[in-house]
């Protein structure tokens, strides 16, 4: 899939002071975007909170970005959980004509065995009338998706279009991409390996600081993807602080950090989650003052 390749952004969800959504401030977010070069937008990842917004904020976050978006770049939808029958009932009842594709994270919490993730997402893609994105993301799930099930997954469902793989495992990485079906396409899930990904034969990104720093970002995956390696590994130390500043306290607080020093959103998230600590501010700021 074409709209995939390069550089995804999951967009956070700006907050106001009193905690609700700052639909003014997700605006800005969107244009920002899309007048800096990435390729496409992911809406309610992990990185946008969904966890903690109601059923009427996700609806009303997701109106707000196509609105803004106005067909100017591909999105894409997550829509994941670790109850199968619900994530397929949320896939059949929702409206996902504004959406090229959708991004389901391996179930978490209840730690299923590689069978019952095979079989969590062979429902989802029986049900779903789109492109999915697999996402493994062990930290989070407490389990990781062995690129043998990936596989298995890719080769038997042709909607089953790619898999984010953010285990931070080069090697897994590696093997995916040695070994899977000549479409299928793998995209980082983690903005420190995201280059060295991209030059081992993966198909780009869906990054987290590249909304704080669009432009420079998504130069570097193009250049990546473009083989002009020289050019892309001095971008990716130019920005490579900042890759760990931003997860130092937990995601989304660092990069709305970043997001509240360029006057894009403040720093309010959601509990249980709380705002980047005054000394990682500081350091945030000073990466970007000394950029």
């Amino acid at each position: 899939m074409k709209e995939l390749l390069g550089t995804g952004v999951a967009l956070v969800t700006p907050f106001n002071e009193d905690g609700s959504v700052d639909f003014v401030g997700l605006e800005r977010l969107v244009n920002f975007q899309i007048d800096n070069g990435v390729n496409y937008l992911v809406v309610l990842g992990t990185t946008g909170e969904p966890a903690t917004l109601t059923a009427k904020e996700k609806e009303q976050v997701k109106q707000t970005i196509i609105t803004v978006n106005n067909n100017r770049l591909p999105l894409v939808l997550g829509i994941g959980g670790n109850n199968t029958m619900a994530v397929v009932e949320e896939i059949k009842t929702t409206d996902l004509s504004a959406f090229c594709a959708i991004l389901s994270v391996s179930p978490y919490y209840n730690k299923p065995t590689q069978e019952g993730i095979y079989q969590h997402f062979k429902a989802i893609s029986e049900a779903s009338p789109l492109p999915i994105i697999l996402y493994n993301v062990p930290g989070r799930t407490g389990k990781n998706f062995e690129p043998e099930t990936v596989l298995r997954l890719a080769n038997d469902f042709d909607n089953i279009v790619a898999v984010k793989e953010a285990a931070g495992d080069l090697v897994q990485a590696m093997r995916l991409i040695k070994s899977k079906p000549a479409d299928f396409m793998v995209i980082s899930g983690d903005d420190m390996i995201a280059l060295p990904m991209v030059l081992a034969g993966g198909s780009g990104v869906i990054s987290v600081i590249g909304q704080g720093f669009p432009s420079d970002f998504s130069k570097m995956i193009q250049n990546g993807l473009d083989r002009e390696v020289e050019k892309a590994n001095e971008l990716h130390f130019k920005l490579m602080n900042s890759f760990d500043y931003i997860f130092e306290e937990c995601n989304p607080s660092g990069i709305k950090a970043v997001l509240n020093k360029k006057a894009i959103c403040n720093l309010n998230v959601r509990l249980p989650l709380v705002a980047a600590t005054p000394k990682l501010q500081q350091k945030i700021n000073n990466f970007i003052d000394n950029y």
